[in-house]
């Protein structure tokens, strides 16, 4: 479809199932595949996926649907948003962790989206080589980390309806179906049901105040909030457009591939007796090994890592089309100039990202004292730390401060309600708005500030299973 121009010529998506589509990619990603099974695995499996639902459909929807909100309201990208909607210097503290947050997440990212696509020629050709083999080799990990940069350039330089629409119609459904694919096998593994035993039946005993802040946080990251990129894309949408549909599908296909990726792990690992507590090193460790045992395994191996490329894709576009909107909303560059410059810098950025994981250098021995007398080691880490899980936690609840206390909240909620009537209509006499700003002012808040004041420590009691 066409390239559309807005009411002031802004882009604007070309149907709501790109949009659906596009947001839906920017949430699934890496959070999803990578880091939702190892953190069930590590949380006590069933009980942490109730506890994660929840968190997404009582936190994380209603957050979507602010972040878009204020995107289409405020007709710009993430600064010019709460510029264009009256914010002072202090609430502008928040699109600038944005923008920051975005781009240097965008640096490590990318190096991870390498890895992936490097895993798939492993698998597809039984290329004998360890994880930490492959990452410490530079002369593999930086040509992949560009390969990836300029796969995220490219489809971001094609602009909203031609590249990032396009692309996210392709892609997403792709991943379902490769998704798909994979846990038909996992689950019919001889030994699987214990993996699916330990991932669906929850053991409530299990269930602590860290399991729910722990959860409310994969929820957070793995949805795209707090990073600006729902307010960007949300600034793209035509008022037609129906942001409480579009929410609730993106929520509902975010948490449904986190649900998939599960069912695609936990039978495989228990199946030949692996340990579903691995952490991190669950998707690039154990389940090689785990290919290596099935039948036409290395076909299965490259499934699985090119959907982990897709949802790392999706997700990298999105993410660099926030500092480029940036560039072509306030310093008027046009999206050409601002993919390629963003990309450009991002890749020098992050080139010590991908020599971090070689032992001994600098970048591997770069450490940064944080809360608690914790020590993160490492210059990817250091760089997760601020600005992928700090400042994201900061930024969304400055957001959801602003948009619920500081601007005028009918404005906001008018604004929600266009293209979706039904929003300030009583449904068995409760009206949906009113039930939305009281969770955006009271229950949302005060959540995210208990996550935010665990994470620096003050709640210490929490961080304990």
């Amino acid at each position: 479809m066409a390239l559309q121009a807005g009411g002031e010529g802004r882009d604007q998506w070309g149907s709501k199932f790109g949009f659906v589509m596009a947001a839906a990619g920017s949430a699934v990603g890496l959070g999803n595949i990578w880091r939702f099974p190892y953190i069930t695995g590590q949380n006590g499996g069933g009980a942490f996926v109730l506890v994660y639902v929840l968190c997404v459909v009582l936190i994380g929807v209603p957050m979507l649907f602010t972040e878009m909100g204020l995107g289409r309201y405020g007709k710009s990208s993430t600064f010019g948003a709460f510029k264009n909607t009256g914010a002072n210097k202090f609430w502008l503290i928040a699109p600038v962790m944005a923008l920051l947050l975005s781009f240097f997440v965008l640096t490590y990212y990318s190096v991870i989206g390498g890895w992936a696509v490097g895993y798939i020629f492993t698998s597809v050709f039984n290329i004998n080589m360890s994880f930490a083999e492959f990452s410490q080799t530079p002369s593999l990990v930086i040509p992949l980390f560009a390969v990836f940069m300029f796969l995220t350039i490219i489809i971001v330089m094609g602009g909203i309806s031609g590249g990032i629409e396009k692309a996210s119609k392709v892609l997403m459904p792709m991943l379902f179906v490769l998704l798909i694919l994979v846990v038909l096998r996992s689950v019919t593994l001889k030994g699987a049901m214990a993996g699916l035993e330990f991932y669906l039946i929850p053991d409530f005993s299990k269930i602590t105040a860290n399991t729910f802040l722990t959860a409310l946080s994969q929820a957070f990251f793995s949805m795209s909030i707090g990073w600006g990129i729902m307010i960007t894309y949300g600034s793209y949408l035509p008022k037609s457009a129906n942001i409480i549909s579009s929410g609730l599908w993106v929520g509902l296909m975010d948490a449904g591939v986190a649900l998939l990726a599960g069912f695609m792990i936990f039978p495989a690992v228990f199946a030949f007796g692996m340990e579903p507590t691995q952490g991190p090193t669950l998707t690039f460790q154990v389940l090689p090994a785990v290919f290596e045992q099935i039948p036409f395994g290395n076909l299965v191996g490259g499934l699985f890592f090119l959907l982990l490329s897709v949802a790392a894709l999706t997700s990298s576009i999105s993410i660099l089309e926030v500092p480029a909107s940036y560039f072509m909303d306030e310093k008027k560059w046009n999206r050409k100039k601002s993919a390629w410059v963003v990309g450009i810098l991002a890749f020098i950025v992050g080139v010590p990202s991908a020599l971090a994981a070689i032992d001994g250098n600098f970048f591997n021995t770069l450490s940064m004292p944080w809360f608690e007398g914790v020590t993160v080691s490492g210059f990817l880490d250091i760089l997760d730390t601020i600005f992928g899980t700090f400042f994201i936690v900061v930024v969304a609840f400055m957001t959801s401060i602003y948009v619920g206390w500081v601007l005028d909240i009918n404005k906001v909620v008018e604004n929600i309600a266009e293209g979706a009537e039904g929003f300030l209509k009583p449904v068995f006499g409760i009206v949906p708005a009113k039930v939305y700003v009281f969770f955006l002012r009271y229950i949302i808040p005060v959540v995210i500030l208990l996550v935010l004041l665990n994470m620096v420590g003050v709640l210490g009691f929490f961080s304990g299973t």
